[in-house]
């Protein structure tokens, strides 16, 4: 028999119930990738934090259909499983097992450490089902996982621009435009999850990254499409990035377009595409007239993004590198110093910031 390859799926996490609300965003406020005050002060903010949004964040939980908790496992689950199949089919000689890391609630990245010690692999793969880096997601992951697991891995970092994401939200997107009646006066809003500004000043790549990403998907759609970037789910007094999703949105909607709306930083469903895209910002866009409103789905299991997958874990067993983008080297200007790639500034004159046709 071949070798025993782990894929590790990092994401987010989700609580499995209304009584575990609470604490997954305690969890989840006290990371120092999220808040980044010293110990005391962070744990005091997470509890007060998790204490005041949790009987809210326990209603939009009871508005899916997930027993009160967030449906994102079972769909990380669905994505191991065909990544997984996909995997063996190109490494017939291999066997291949997709472990699920969650950073905030089961299972935790410590948890898929400790499987992957016990099930003796030979190769680790570290997959982020974020395809944008930040050290807010991604960056936080990792850290975990180092603390977890002290045999080699290789990661593959981000993935913004590759084909089969590019190509597999255009489809998403080209799907829900035809099930909308094929309006035209089409405003195209791409929401990613959105960070206080400072950690975007600081270097992180993020906004970059889903910009410069939202470029190549407004390249494939029809010419006459108003493409917006936007960004949802601010918490807390801290200035974020925008503009923001629901401004966007009331802007949309005044202006009498039809709103198509796509998750471009999320690729499974959970509370932030369900209830937020799906319902509250519904109400935004009818609240001010809009024309119509629809919210375009996650890419979950499409075939190209798996595909896509698949081909990014091919790639990162073949190289000798340890992180690896879709551009199997530095993929972010030199201005993002928080991007993981270690590479020298470019020379006086050199171009950094690739076109979207450069980049397809």
């Amino acid at each position: 028999m071949g070798r025993k390859i782990a894929i590790v799926l990092f994401n987010l996490g989700g609580p499995d119930s209304d009584k575990t609300v609470r604490p997954f965003l305690k969890n989840l406020f006290r990371d120092p990738a999220i808040i980044g005050a010293p110990l005391p002060v962070r744990w005091f903010l997470a509890r007060l934090i998790s204490t005041t949004r949790a009987p809210s964040v326990i209603k939009n939980y009871a508005m899916m259909d997930a027993g009160g908790g967030s449906p994102l496992l079972p769909e990380t689950e669905k994505q191991a499983e065909a990544l997984t199949t996909s995997l063996q089919k190109a490494l017939p000689d291999d066997q291949v097992r997709c472990f699920i890391g969650m950073r905030y609630w089961h299972p935790f990245t410590e948890e898929a450490a400790e499987q992957v010690k016990a099930w003796g692999a030979d190769e680790v793969i570290l997959l982020p089902l974020y395809p944008q880096f930040s050290t807010t997601t991604t960056g936080s992951s990792l850290t975990a996982w180092s603390r977890a697991y002290k045999g080699p891995a290789k990661t593959i970092c981000c993935y913004p621009f590759a084909e089969g994401l590019i190509s597999a939200h255009v489809d998403r997107i080209m799907q829900a435009h035809k099930a909308a009646g094929e309006p035209d006066n089409v405003r195209l809003l791409l929401s990613a999850h959105g960070l206080p500004e400072k950690i975007v000043k600081d270097g992180d790549p993020y906004q970059w990254q889903c910009e410069t990403m939202g470029e190549m998907v407004a390249a494939r759609v029809p010419a006459d499409w108003e493409v917006v970037p936007c960004y949802q789910s601010r918490v807390g007094p801290l200035k974020w990035i925008g503009p923001p999703t629901e401004e966007e949105i009331e802007k949309a909607a005044k202006d009498g377009k039809n709103i198509l709306i796509a998750p471009i930083a999320f690729v499974s469903e959970h509370i932030e595409t369900l209830v937020e895209l799906g319902e509250e910002y519904r109400l935004v866009a009818e609240e001010h007239g809009a024309a119509s409103y629809t919210r375009v789905e996650a890419l979950g299991v499409h075939e190209e993004f798996i595909s896509m997958l698949r081909d990014e874990v091919l790639a990162s067993l073949k190289s000798d590198q340890t992180i690896r983008s879709c551009a199997n080297s530095r993929l972010c200007p030199s201005d993002w110093k928080n991007c993981p790639h270690k590479q020298p500034h470019p020379k006086v004159g050199q171009r950094v910031n690739p076109s979207s046709k450069e980049l397809a």
